[in-house]
């Protein structure tokens, strides 16, 4: 046989991918050690990207995070090799169609609205579910993930449901599992009815734990997966329970791995089209930013899907680092910046709370984001603040973030800046009186001003930077060039109930609805990954 033969064999049957099996699995495959370019580290998402799930649909990755009181609500991003990321939408574009007092003239709801979900992909269509906690099980549809998606369809209108989960089975059945942390944490399993838009009956038990939660199901091999985590003396423990049928008993279990750094624990099992499995979990219990998430290898043994590296225990342990799923050149840094060039809100931006649609505008002035301020519901209150414009600050050792603003058709009484928000406020912004124009740098119990600048300025820039400890600092500038830092270092803090600080950017007036900025643009840099 000629040479020219034998290479064109040897490189034909390397490109031979046998997908993985739940019975091949049985232990780490031996592969080289993956160089820089071929590794990722975890975090893969070092925000407030929480309460994941993730599939695949053909060769394309859907994540969707849950947003709380955010709106647009249920982040949905989307992935060509699992740890490179990019919004391209929302699933919820009206949080008053869960209940009004989300709207911007309660602002009532803090932590609560869209709690966690699943996503799914059945007869060509993308199904997300979640649930209120106060008021009950919703789902949304669409072709495709980008949108538009349908209004909201209430299931079950009754409060202390989490964690919901569609399946459909092979002839068709659906079904949904969901937690009623109301009722001791039983996990039910229900029937849906054909459309997916109804349960059939009241819920079967397949189990109950101290806090079970997060809840997926799967269809491996001919057995059912019930994916749940739950407390244990070790912490909250991610485990999977399996059986022969839907209905169960799930009387076989595995714990999945240890408790690690942040507890991770909810999340989504995926397959890649060449057949190795992932798990993408998000974890982090009291850091200022949230949860973050990370992307984790999966090892099969005995017909169990272990997370990171298996111990000699039978029970995975937190990876760090592994080789990326697929090479795809470098990791992308998150789309973050902003230069408000389109006509519509780029999808990495929510508003904190149901916004006032007359009170913003990327059409008014092209090339610009203009932002009117609105009297707030509660003076000094960044929360009760109208139209509040948020992204989610990252967990890294460098962030800087500088916004260039117009600030022309400012009124008497009106301030417009950059915060940095949680349970407590950071926040450096211009206000305008007779005297002219002052920069303040407000922080808790704290606030530092300058002396008026001239009224006839027409721009001003604004800058925040913070560290992986979130120490941050603010500063601004009369040019663009040479900044001066304002206030004290100032520590970002975290909503509480799990829920990251937020980068926000605003315009407010004490008196009356007056006034308007213009926001040329946005830049956010960082040192990610």
């Amino acid at each position: 046989m000629s040479l020219r033969i034998i290479l064109f064999l040897i490189l034909w049957s390397g490109s031979l991918v046998v997908p993985l099996t739940t019975s091949q699995a049985q232990g780490p495959e031996k592969r080289p050690a993956p160089t820089a370019d071929q590794s990722y580290r975890n975090p893969i998402l070092p925000g407030d990207f929480q309460n994941t799930d993730v599939i695949r649909v053909g060769t394309t990755y859907y994540y969707i995070s849950a947003t709380k009181e955010l709106s647009p609500g249920m982040l949905i991003m989307v992935s060509k090799d699992l740890v490179n990321w990019k919004p391209i939408g929302h699933a919820v574009n009206d949080l008053t169609q869960i209940h009004p007092r989300y709207n911007c003239d309660r602002m009532e709801g803090n932590s609560r609205g869209i709690w966690a979900g699943s996503i799914r992909h059945h007869n060509n269509r993308f199904y997300v579910y979640f649930t209120d906690p106060d008021y009950g099980l919703f789902v949304t549809t669409a072709t495709r993930p980008e949108g538009p998606w349908s209004r909201l369809t209430p299931i079950k209108k009754e409060a202390g449901w989490d964690d919901p989960c569609p399946f459909w089975d092979d002839n068709g059945q659906a079904y949904l599992v969901m937690t009623s942390f109301a009722d001791a944490y039983k996990i039910r399993l229900f029937r849906m009815r054909n459309d997916s838009k109804a349960l059939l009956d009241t819920g079967t038990v397949l189990y109950q734990g101290k806090g079970s939660e997060a809840n997926k199901l799967y269809k491996i091999n001919g057995y059912y997966y019930h994916f749940y985590s739950e407390v244990t003396g070790e912490g909250r423990i991610p485990f999977m329970a399996r059986a022969r049928t839907i209905q169960g008993p799930y009387t076989e279990r595995r714990q999945l791995i240890h408790k690690a750094e942040g507890e991770p624990n909810q999340g989504g099992l995926v397959q890649t089209t060449g057949g190795q499995w992932y798990f993408v979990t998000h974890h982090g219990n009291a850091y200022w930013c949230g949860r973050e998430a990370s992307l984790l290898p999966v090892v099969w043994q005995d017909g169990w899907p272990l997370w990171g590296k298996p111990g000699a225990d039978g029970i995975g342990n937190m990876v760090w680092s592994a080789e990326k799923p697929r090479q795809t050149g470098p990791i992308d840094t998150l789309q973050t910046s902003d230069e408000f060039s389109t006509a519509t809100l780029s999808p990495q931006w929510e508003w904190y709370f149901q916004p006032r649609p007359d009170k913003w505008s990327l059409t008014e002035n092209p090339g610009f984001l203009r932002l009117y301020a609105c009297k707030p519901l509660q003076t000094d209150q960044l929360t009760k603040t109208t139209n509040v414009l948020t992204q989610r600050p990252l967990r890294t050792d460098k962030n800087v973030v500088t916004v260039k603003m117009d600030i022309s058709h400012m009124v008497n009484g009106q301030a417009a800046g950059v915060a940095l928000f949680g349970k407590t406020t950071g926040r450096i912004h211009v206000r305008r009186s007779d005297a002219g124009f002052r920069f303040i740098c407000d922080q808790p119990a704290t606030s530092t001003a300058i002396e008026a600048i001239d009224s006839r300025a027409q721009y001003v820039w604004f800058r925040a930077s913070w560290n992986k400890a979130g120490e941050a600092h603010f500063s601004y500038s009369t040019n663009g060039q040479h900044f001066e830092e304002l206030g004290q270092v100032y520590q970002i803090t975290n909503f509480g109930n799990y829920l990251g600080a937020k980068l926000g950017l605003y315009t407010v007036n004490d008196s009356a609805d007056s006034g308007f900025v213009d926001i040329d643009w946005f830049h956010y840099h960082t040192d990610r990954p």
